[in-house]
């Protein structure tokens, strides 16, 4: 009749005496030798012992002081170091369910945000590092112009268009200089047999003359800038008649114009009181005993309309070559100190055509059907060739 060994005991518990009289039993007759259990070490022992008894006292513990957060009581052995009871198996029943959860919500607000930026892009350009938060865009100014464009500027990055509080929103004037700052004169030297201070004269008189007849706030509002013809040669008999003609009664072929921008205070009002101006000045000797000075600036100038109705906002354009010759004194029969005006070109962008009443007309998209443009499209903000002599036909614009 065989006998049957008793079970080993599970690892690191202690024989039951019932094992322990079984396995005597066996070991006088000699079956299950091979399989008799060991008794554990010492060792063994205390360290199981230790391991039963903290489980033991942090289930005591939880039961008697619960943290208010807490759901339920910890279980027996949470205490282990991760691997015991905590390792590998508990993620892969979905320990990691948090760290899934938070990459897919952040997945679902990424993917909003681009929304939202898409529908309305200028909740991003708002804040770019060149943008304040409280005021109007402030990207960084272009560097002075010191020689003719090789290629038409781009647009500021600003879909949304201009505003009343950001009139140069989206076109390349936003980095264009304020009015004055952009008119700014070469360092002067003797040049034609005339002397440093004598350039320097004229150079000062041709900025004076840009700032006057296109910048000054009475001129711009329609009032008669005497104090440009005053700056001019007096004995230029027919240059100071046509001016005077030209600003007393504007028809066509005698058009202010020419060489003053002004607008009609019944119909606009400038927006803010900045004109964007970009350009240069340059000089070189002309005839013995005398010494040329040209300039090439445009002016942008936002504008909305002066009766009541919704803030519509539109930007007019005028362009300007002028020519300033001053002579020698010593030399030529001349006023000390007055140059003359030998060319005065220009060309308005976005202008009603066949006005000749002495004021631009800016264009907006609710008015009514202005005469049909005779010129060609073209890019008021393309420098890049010169300006034909005399004033080409009304054409359309590319932009604004």
């Amino acid at each position: 009749m065989s006998s049957t060994a008793a079970p080993p005991p599970e690892d690191g518990a202690t024989p039951s005496d019932e094992e322990w009289a079984e396995f005597l039993r066996q070991a006088e007759s000699g079956v299950g030798r091979d399989k008799a259990p060991k008794e554990p070490s010492a060792r063994a022992r205390m360290v199981t012992a230790r391991l039963r008894d903290l489980d033991e006292e942090a289930v005591s513990r939880s039961r008697g002081r619960r943290l208010p957060w807490r759901k339920k009581p910890p279980v027996a052995g949470a205490w282990q170091p991760e691997g015991w009871r905590t390792g590998p198996e508990w993620r892969k029943r979905g320990g990691g369910r948090k760290r899934s959860g938070f990459i897919s919500l952040l997945a679902v607000v990424l993917v909003t945000a681009l929304a939202l930026v898409a529908v309305r892009p200028s909740l991003l350009t708002d804040h770019l590092p060149w943008r304040d938060s409280d005021g109007p865009a402030s990207l960084p100014p272009l560097l002075p112009e010191t020689a003719r464009p090789t290629s038409a500027p781009s647009d500021d990055p600003a879909p949304d268009g201009p505003t009343l509080a950001e009139p140069f929103r989206g076109s390349p004037a936003l980095r264009w200089a304020d009015g004055a700052d952009g008119i700014e004169a070469p360092p002067a030297k003797a040049v034609g047999g005339m002397s440093e201070q004598q350039v320097a004269h004229v150079l000062a008189t041709m900025k004076k003359l840009l700032v006057t007849a296109n910048l000054a706030p009475a001129t711009l509002r329609g009032e008669s800038p005497a104090a440009v013809l005053d700056l001019l040669e007096p004995r230029q008999k027919d240059v100071q008649d046509e001016l005077r003609k030209a600003l007393k009664r504007p028809a066509r072929g005698r058009d202010p114009l020419a060489l003053f921008t002004r607008f009609d205070p019944r119909e606009v009002r400038p927006v803010g009181d900045v004109v964007k101006t970009r350009g240069r000045m340059t000089f070189k000797a002309g005839k013995p005993g005398s010494v040329e000075v040209h300039a090439d600036y445009t002016f942008v100038y936002p504008v909305r309309k002066a009766v009541s109705g919704p803030p519509r906002l539109e930007r007019s354009l005028v362009r300007r070559e002028l020519t300033l010759v001053l002579y020698d004194p010593t030399k030529y029969q001349v006023t000390a100190g007055k140059p003359a005006l030998t060319r005065f070109d220009y060309q308005l962008y976005n202008s009603a055509c066949d006005m000749h009443d002495g004021y631009v007309h800016p264009q907006f998209p609710d008015d009514a059907p202005a005469p049909e443009a005779t010129g060609p499209a073209s890019d008021p903000y393309d420098r890049g060739t010169p300006l034909p002599d005399g004033r080409q036909g009304c054409g359309t614009v590319t932009r604004t």
